[in-house]
């Protein structure tokens, strides 16, 4: 009885802290689906113009997973996917879940925005990157960044 009261507070206060209009700018239902390499990462073949791509809540990288089996997988398929500016081989941390944003892909209505570090030798200052797994979008390689080279 207690978990069910917990549950449905817990509930209340996520959809409370939604707005029932998104301000996600990027989200593209039409987006080709994401096709992996050999190496089991994404097939990126664009890279954006847009600095905000990737680095503002509201430009996330919308790497949709049909379902939260595994809901880090498109993640790391993408990330796996990235080089530094230069080339540099890249590390990543999930450093947290935050911005939540109303969507029709799941039971309660809202989803959250992964936010992940990104670092390599000789950079001055580490990369956070806004990653969602609830919408699609066209993939591409954020401002600054670059493909691993095969």
């Amino acid at each position: 009885m207690k978990k069910t009261v917990v549950f449905i507070a817990l509930a209340i206060v996520t959809a409370s802290c939604v707005s029932s209009k998104s301000t996600l700018k990027n989200v593209d239902d039409n987006a080709p689906v994401l096709t992996l390499s050999q190496n089991n990462t994404f097939i990126i073949t664009e890279y954006s113009k847009d600095k905000k791509y990737g680095y503002d809540q509201d430009y996330p990288i919308n790497i949709f997973y049909r379902t939260t089996k595994d809901d880090s997988i498109n993640q790391e398929r993408f990330l796996n996917a990235l080089s530094g500016p230069k080339g540099e081989v890249i590390s990543y941390t999930k450093l947290e879940s935050c911005c939540p944003f109303p969507t029709k892909r799941t039971d309660l209505g809202a989803g959250f925005l992964d936010v992940y570090e990104l670092k390599w030798d000789g950079q001055k200052k580490p990369v956070k990157l806004y990653l969602n797994i609830y919408e699609k979008g066209i993939l591409m390689v954020p401002v600054g960044l670059s493909l691993k080279k095969n």
